[in-house]
């Protein structure tokens, strides 16, 4: 049995086709619990580092439950194949190395070995892509090849929008850009989006492009920036696979045969994608999933829309899910969140249009975990301060501004994963009305 300080706890992990293993299944239908809060990770590679993130949220459910002798909360840790570069530093809990490796466009041994993992058979095609990242050839070349071996990686080709998460309908199979324009100027837009999260970047020549004739070698730090997100893109499209085809159906089992456990689901970055698809996989008539909590959403903040604004048309992927659970849909979002306000807004856009010279100023490809859900009436929006003295509302859609305490971390990424907050947990349990406020 697994100890990450709390009692009683599960896990349940899942392939990346959504398949769960069985015994882990028995066990989590076998829980003595009124409550069951079932977290899913982001990019974590391994299960150690998940249940590390896992014991540091936890830890501050067992003092907020005391006097509330009727509860017995049991706890569950969604695992499922993902991956986070080693270079990416998460607040509160011990880094995945001893010795975290300096940042700069060069990949370490463990992310190279996590790469490997995350797509078998294309240990070639990594080895030359590392081999290029650490020696930053002055060639357009160069970059053109690391495009191509990037792109060859991804094996989520979907319809067009952020990772799936918009039905758009004037745009119905176009590849996003991050997989089809230039290497080069994709290298570029990142680097220069590197450098607006506070990323030591050396700058490159004026002009509004880098041509043939002036060095590139700067140029790779967006490189590496570009082969992360290309595996981000990856790991959305899993991630819904897995909460659809998953956690879904997994908690419509446990309603059939433990019709009166009460079920919250919480997620963090592409996590809380996989626990937002969820409801697309929540069999018809299962009443007993009772909160959904979003902490920095990776995903579409126009994902629960009806109809899409700003000059889109279609709708969110999820346009009709919330209504699928008892109780809220709950985004905690933070504008320190540079990972998400900067970066993912870049890898999002659709086309190749980069008229802006930073995307992310084009508010159709911010995150739900950036500003919360938009275009979606009603959906209550409140402070941190608020939702804690106020509690939130029992159901419906509902974004609460976590900037007060998701404020810490360095660049890229900023406060994308300062989320083990005594606050948040208070949230995740208003939401799923098992204390009152």
């Amino acid at each position: 049995m697994t100890d990450i300080g709390v009692e009683p706890y599960r896990e349940i992990t899942f392939d990346a086709d959504g398949d769960a293993d069985p015994a882990e299944r028995a066990a989590l239908t076998g829980v003595d619990a009124t409550d069951l809060v079932l977290f899913a990770h982001g990019w974590n590679n391994t299960p150690t580092t998940a249940r590390s993130l896992y014991r540091a949220f936890f830890a501050a459910f067992p003092p907020l439950l005391a006097g509330s002798p009727g509860v017995r909360l049991a706890y569950g840790g969604v695992t499922w194949p993902s991956i986070r570069f080693t270079d990416e530093t998460i607040p509160d809990f011990p880094h995945a190395t001893a010795d975290p490796p300096a940042p700069g466009p060069g990949l370490d041994p463990a992310t190279v070995s996590a790469l490997k993992g995350f797509f078998p058979g294309q240990d070639a095609a990594l080895d030359t892509i590392a081999s290029y990242l650490r020696e930053q050839p002055d060639s357009e070349a160069a970059f053109t090849d690391f495009g191509r071996l990037t792109r060859n990686l991804v094996t989520a080709t979907g319809p067009a929008g952020p990772g799936g998460d918009l039905a758009l309908e004037n745009a119905p199979g176009v590849a996003p850009a991050l997989l089809t324009d230039s290497a080069v100027e994709l290298c570029r837009r990142f680097t220069a989006a590197l450098a607006e999260t506070g990323m030591a970047v050396r700058p490159g020549p004026p002009g509004p492009s880098f041509s043939i004739g002036g060095s590139l070698k700067h140029l790779w730090n967006g490189a590496k920036e570009v082969l992360r997100q290309t595996t981000y893109y990856e790991m959305k499209h899993r991630a819904g696979t897995v909460g659809q085809n998953g956690l879904g159906p997994l908690i419509g089992q446990l309603a059939r045969v433990r019709p009166e456990l009460r079920v919250h689901v919480v997620g963090h970055s592409q996590g809380a994608r996989l626990v937002a698809f969820a409801l697309k996989g929540l069999p018809q008539g299962a009443r007993n999933l009772k909160s959904v909590t979003l902490l920095e959403g990776a995903f579409s903040h126009y994902v629960f829309a009806e109809r899409l604004p700003d000059g889109l048309t279609g709708a969110g992927a999820l346009s009709d899910a919330q209504a699928r659970l008892d109780g809220p849909v709950v985004s905690c979002y933070s504008h320190f969140d540079t990972a998400l306000g900067v970066i993912y807004p870049l890898a999002s856009a659709l086309s190749g249009d980069y008229a802006s010279a930073l995307p992310g100023l084009d508010r159709r490809w911010w995150a739900i975990g950036h500003d919360g859900i938009q275009a979606v009436s009603p959906c209550t929006t409140l402070t941190l301060a608020e939702a804690l003295r106020d509690g939130v509302p029992d159901s419906g859609c509902v974004s609460v501004d976590a900037a007060a305490v998701v404020k810490s971390g360095g660049p890229p990424t900023g406060a994308h994963s300062d989320i083990c907050h005594p606050e948040l947990a208070r949230v995740v349990l208003a939401a799923g009305r098992i204390v009152t406020i």
